[in-house]
């Protein structure tokens, strides 16, 4: 229920199942000289391109090749944002290669035009320190793009080396108690470099109602309602996860789980350390 392998067909491959009230999620795949048309029904989404060009219409925007990474690891994502009740179609070149995407998906009231993010607006940085160390792109997120209009959704991509853990210490957004933590719903998409490869996700509750380990392999999602969550790459594998979120706001809070959560103490040590050595 929280964790699925993705389908690959030409189209729209949407999630079988789907614990999670506000978000969504589809993985588009369009051949050389294909086109897809939806429309975003109760949702606002973004699209994020993970290879390929393609020529994209968003109600009466109309956006020219959109895209140019020939993987997620090969550069900072283009990604178009849609509103909700929004009819878009996309239409990739018959001298074109494959293209596909991510639609990431919120439940909203209202929402902005369709806008393009393009890679020199993606801010790209590192979170943690030695072997839970990960660098990120954040695409969407609260106060990035003050001109950019959305309604609810966050979203972002991160990128875990070889051996290294991400999200660590296990991390919780359930409920509204700001400052301390805010409820959201989220959901990571998985790539895996070399595509071969494998990783762990952990994801689990104070109560015991959820306590899981997948194993992350290429295209595969983890669907969070709730619940502390944590990945590790296998060594010798990259993983990398498209994360988003939605909840009753865009400020992002989170807790901890209290049992290893100590280990955020020992970051600026390790930082100092590693500064005087370097």
């Amino acid at each position: 229920m929280y964790f699925e392998q993705l389908k690959q067909n030409d189209g729209l491959n949407m999630i079988q199942e789907n614990p999670c009230q506000l978000l969504n999620f589809g993985k588009l795949v369009i051949p050389a000289g294909g086109s897809y048309t939806g429309n975003t029904g109760d949702s606002e989404a973004v699209l994020v391109i993970m290879s390929g060009v393609a020529d994209i219409e968003a109600g009466t925007a109309r956006f020219s090749n959109v895209g140019g990474r020939t993987s997620v690891f090969s550069g900072k994502p283009h990604s178009v944002y849609l509103p909700p009740n929004c009819d878009y179609t996309i239409k990739v070149n018959k001298n074109a290669s494959q293209f596909k995407a991510a639609l990431a998906m919120a439940k909203a009231d209202d929402g902005a035009s369709p806008y393009v993010i393009a890679p020199d607006e993606v801010v790209s940085g590192k979170w943690g320190i030695s072997n839970f160390s990960r660098t990120f792109n954040q695409i969407l997120v609260k106060g990035l793009h003050p001109e950019k209009k959305v309604s609810r959704i966050i979203i972002g991509e991160t990128f875990t080396p070889s051996g290294n853990w991400s999200t660590y210490p296990p991390h919780k957004h359930e409920k509204d108690d700001l400052p301390r933590e805010v409820f959201m719903e989220e959901m990571y998409y998985f790539k895996v470099n070399p595509s071969e490869g494998w990783g762990l996700a952990k994801h689990y509750t104070d109560d015991g109602s959820i306590d899981d380990v997948y194993t992350v392999k290429d295209e595969t999602i983890l669907k969070m309602p709730k619940g502390y969550h944590t990945v590790v790459s296998a060594p010798g594998y990259t993983t990398y996860y498209l994360w988003f979120l939605a909840g009753n706001t865009r400020t992002q809070a989170v807790v901890s789980d209290p049992n290893v959560g100590w280990v955020n103490r020992v970051v600026p040590i390790i930082k100092n350390i590693e500064d005087n050595l370097s």
